[in-house]
């Protein structure tokens, strides 16, 4: 079937009417791209995709990113056009509450989005990651005889996403590591929100681009053969290099008032769409699609679903030949983890001393070994983060089955392409670097914890206990931080047995990303807590480390390598002492009222908190009554255990904070 340009012309100039309709009634919105796009979008969505509307997860499909996702009116028409369950009432509620329509592409909100972007340049990391899970599962479980992972990962982002640096470090990632199922379409069209792009960008993008080694096209992205053309040398191109269209357009086409400008982006052209939709041959009727617009893409979705009927097919085929491996890819759709995992870890010797690190590295390789969908990568830090899969080989262009990747000095990059690789829906992704460069990716973690993503950060040397590399690389504030972002879980475990506990609990956890906060410092086994209790208490976020002898006088709290001086302190100060290790308060928040009531009784009000940290967040537990000792300030260049003692962070500073209690 040849390029139907005249009625994807139709097409094309229909969805700029639901787009100006949209952002008109809402009175919000950015016009731009999906008028200047709408061209792309129409071959995109009316031709090239290889995608299934009745199944928007189908494994088999090309995926579609819109990093540029303030955009999102041009995702969601296209989406409506061919037949997604995204009716024209959801259109019309385009930014409203509760819609399937919101103002920037939010995964598992709207069926056919495949990631949740709007912070610009994430989506680029994105399909990075989508791109690497795609050549992960192809390698994995592709056979001669069956290709059931044979796509493409296809993104258009524009000049914001150019501009940020987590794009740059994905982009550079994607050419090094030669994923030539990447597609990024550049709408290069000379504007940014502030004003023309030459009054903050002077540089030639698509040299850029070929310097990190993708295959660079400049076309006309308005002409629709043109457009075709590339994409499909893109598509068959498979040189190990990805690909990259500079599509020039003209932004706000359409709009004749704003097309062209800077006025343009965002909701500016609405006051004209009346006008607009005249120059565009469209009626007045608002909401309008032809009958002749929607019979084509009826009848091209009964091609769609006829290519995927004879995938299909081929995948039954593919699994009747190959059960195990069938039944290990379903495992993965299904995110299933297995139920004895922590029986499968060795307990640690009592008279050993381990750095948390170092007990998480020998904790995740059983767990590895259970869970062969579960890949690991590191910023550059494999040597000191420690967790490196052994016998998982490494991921590159050779050997993309390989389960540990090197991102390199990119940590931002590597959490949105860790974003990606979980949105992708078969591997559990895992990263590390050193907890204090969670301010270099926070806004991928953030990501993750939106769109509730079960990816796990391994994030070592975790406290002011990092010692000699001083307070650049002393993390304060970063538990406590994020901490407060919703929907991610915080681990910090006290000892090897709490760190086995917490790489279990991070892998049983499905519905959100987990990170997992370990020393660089070593730290005692904590022999007087029985290493059930230990393992299994990480999992309710806190539990009775030490209980009372007497009539319960007092709480101390704590979780990390300062739970040993809460038990230090304890006792010294009697058998009216309790000790609770609060590992992860945001899984003892969701424990039930009765546990957490077993756990601090609210009658003792006589409590003391200890981290190495700054003590904000420990106030909802010791109360206005209670003593946080934690840190005020930044740390010291000196060995780590002289610098906790400097800061105060030791039993007899808890010592003395109980005492001083009434």
């Amino acid at each position: 079937m040849s390029l139907n340009v005249e009625i994807l012309s139709r097409a094309a100039n229909e969805a700029r009417g639901l787009c100006m309709d949209a952002v008109q009634a809402s009175q919000s919105g950015h016009l731009g791209l999906p008028l200047g796009c709408a061209e792309m979008g129409a071959v995109l969505y009316g031709y090239a995709l290889k995608h299934n509307p009745d199944k928007p997860r189908w494994i088999g499909r090309d995926y579609f990113v819109l990093s540029a996702g303030h955009g999102s009116m041009f995702l969601y028409a296209w989406l409506h056009l061919s037949g997604y369950d995204l009716p024209m009432s959801e259109i019309k509620r385009f930014r409203q509450l509760h819609s399937k329509t919101p103002g920037h592409p939010e995964f598992l909100e709207t069926p056919g989005v495949e990631c949740t972007t709007g912070p610009l340049g994430q989506g680029v990391g994105n399909a990075v990651g989508i791109a690497v899970a795609a050549k992960m599962a192809g390698a994995r479980f592709n056979t001669t005889e069956h290709r059931i992972f044979d796509q493409h990962v296809i993104c258009l982002a524009g000049d914001g996403c150019m501009q940020e640096g987590v794009a740059s470090e994905a982009s550079a990632f994607a050419g090094h590591f030669g994923l030539d199922n990447l597609i990024l379409i550049y709408d290069s069209n000379a504007v940014t929100l502030d004003a023309p792009a030459t009054a903050t960008q002077s540089e030639d993008t698509a040299a850029r681009f070929k310097a990190y080694g993708f295959d660079v096209q400049e076309i006309n992205g308005q002409d629709m053969p043109q457009f075709l053309d590339a994409l499909e040398v893109a598509k068959e191109r498979n040189n190990g290099r990805p690909q990259f269209i500079v599509a020039h357009t003209l932004i706000g086409k359409g709009v004749p008032e704003v097309a062209g400008t800077y006025k343009a982006h965002g909701e500016a052209g609405a006051k004209f769409v009346d006008a607009g939709r005249k120059g565009l041959g469209l009626p007045d009727e608002q909401y309008f699609v032809s009958r002749d617009v929607r019979d084509y893409f009826s009848e091209h979705k009964k091609k769609l679903l006829a290519d995927y009927d004879r995938w299909e097919k081929s995948y039954n085929e593919w699994c009747e030949k190959n059960p195990e491996q069938a039944k290990l890819l379903q495992d993965g759709i299904d995110r299933k983890v297995p139920a004895d995992l922590l029986s499968k870890i060795p307990e640690f010797p009592k008279d050993s001393k381990l750095a948390t690190r170092k007990a998480g590295s020998e904790a995740l390789q059983p767990i590895a070994q259970a869970m062969p969908l579960l890949m690991s990568g590191s910023a550059d830090l494999h040597g000191s983060t420690l967790n490196y899969i052994k016998d998982g080989g490494d991921f590159t262009r050779e050997t993309p089955k390989g389960r540990n990747i090197h991102f390199g000095i990119r940590e931002h990059g590597m959490c949105a392409i860790m974003n990606g690789i979980s949105y992708h829906g078969i591997f559990r992704a895992s990263g590390a670097t050193f907890l204090v460069f969670t301010d270099y990716c926070r806004a991928s973690i953030r990501l993750g914890a939106l769109s509730r993503l079960p990816n796990i950060y391994i994030f070592t040397h975790d406290s002011i206990g990092v010692g000699e590399d001083g307070p650049t690389h002393q993390p304060v504030e970063t538990v406590s931080s994020v901490r407060l972002m919703p929907n991610i879980d915080v681990i910090r475990p006290a000892d090897p047995e709490e760190t086995a506990g917490a790489f279990v609990a991070a892998v049983q956890r499905t519905d959100g990303p987990t990170l997992i906060a370990l020393t660089r410092q070593v730290v005692p086994i904590l022999t007087d807590i029985d290493v059930k209790l230990r393992r299994e208490g990480v999992a309710r976020g806190g539990y009775i480390a030490k209980k009372e002898k007497a009539k319960l006088d007092l709480i101390i709290m704590s979780c990390g390598s300062e739970l040993q001086h809460a038990l230090a302190a304890a006792k010294e100060l009697g058998d009216g002492v309790r000790v609770v290790s609060m590992p992860c308060v945001e899984r003892f928040a969701r424990e039930s009222e009765k546990y957490r009531e077993e756990v601090l009784p609210k009658s003792c009000r006589r409590r003391v908190a200890v981290e190495a940290g700054v003590p904000q967040i420990w106030y909802q537990y010791v109360g206005l009554d209670g003593k946080m000792i934690g840190l005020h300030e930044f740390g010291l260049s000196a060995p780590g255990t002289e610098v906790m003692k400097e800061r105060g962070i030791d039993a007899k500073h808890v010592i003395e904070a109980a005492k001083s209690l009434n």
